[in-house]
This record gives C-alpha cells, structure tokens and sequence, in this order.
C-alpha cells in the first residue's frame, strides 16, 4: 500500500485518440496523449489505482499512479556524430567577430 502523502508519479490522459487533431500523422493521433505529474498522494492507494495527487506548486491533479518516489534521469540521447564538431565551429565563428 502506498500511503497518503507519499510523493508519486502519475500518468493522465490529456487527449484519448478520438479527440486528437484530424492534421496529426496518423500514427500519432491513433494514441492517447499522456502527461506524467509528480505530487503527494491524497489518499492511500496502489500503483495502477487512479488517485488525486497535489503537485508542488498545489494543484491537484487526477490520475494512475505509475510510479512510487521516482528519481530525476536525465538524458542528452544516443551520440549524433552530425553535432560531434559544433562546439569547435561555435568558438572559430565567435573568434572571427
């Protein structure tokens, strides 16, 4: 059981497909649109339940808890060997002003 107050991830439906704009690629209009929200829980719940959460700045938002206490993981991506030279072009234009 996750208890009440208990910081948690949850994932809310914004858009179901049959509401998605007509001028998306099909692909993507044939999903939901998802956010996920972090916040403290305001019931006792369990993961998957769908639950109230009051994120940090108070706004109380409502959806299926996905994850308890999650973690910060951040991610520039995978190498792209077309960006690899960037840095050095920015300082060689930068030296030439």
């Amino acid at each position: 059981m996750i208890e009440k107050g208990t910081w948690v991830e949850i994932e809310e439906i914004v858009l179901r497909p049959e509401e998605r704009a007509e001028n998306i690629p099909k692909e993507t209009r044939n999903t939901s649109l998802k956010c996920w929200i972090r916040g403290n829980c305001l019931n006792d719940c369990e993961i998957g339940e769908e639950v109230e959460v009051e994120t940090i700045v108070g706004r109380v938002v409502k959806g299926k808890i996905v994850e308890v206490e999650p973690g910060y993981y951040h991610s520039f991506g995978r190498y792209v060997k077309e960006v690899e030279y960037i840095g050095k072009q920015a300082r060689k234009l930068i030296e030439q002003q």
